[in-house]
């Protein structure tokens, strides 16, 4: 479960927090999270999603599942960073991302 390590400490960095937040949020002890981020355990299932769902991600991102299986990856990676990215938005915010992603779809179609 290296990629899931990887992830949780990608996640943590861009949320700007610590293990030891990230543990409270998901509501585990420091311990037993910072077991999961060392690639020395693997949660079930069950703390996998809760997991996902305290950090504003899903659990395919963590496990590294790609979002379409015909997607290149790089793009992939790129909307997976974005998706990521607008959980920490508040909605004024996301709008105006929209708007600026809808426009720059625009301006191609006019070249």
């Amino acid at each position: 479960m290296d990629i899931l390590s990887k992830r949780l400490r990608e996640r943590a960095e861009q949320l700007g927090i610590s293990n030891a937040e990230a543990a409270r949020r998901v509501g585990l002890d420091e311990r037993r999270y910072a077991h999961y981020v060392a690639g020395r355990r693997e949660p079930d299932l069950a703390i996998l999603v809760r997991i996902a769902l305290s950090l504003g991600t899903t659990p395919n991102w963590l496990l590294g599942v790609p979002g379409h299986a015909d997607a290149v990856p790089e793009t992939t990676d790129l909307l997976e960073r974005f998706a990521n990215a607008a959980n920490g938005m508040t909605l004024e915010e996301l709008q105006l991302c929209i708007i600026q992603a809808e426009a720059i779809v625009v301006a191609k179609t006019r070249r």
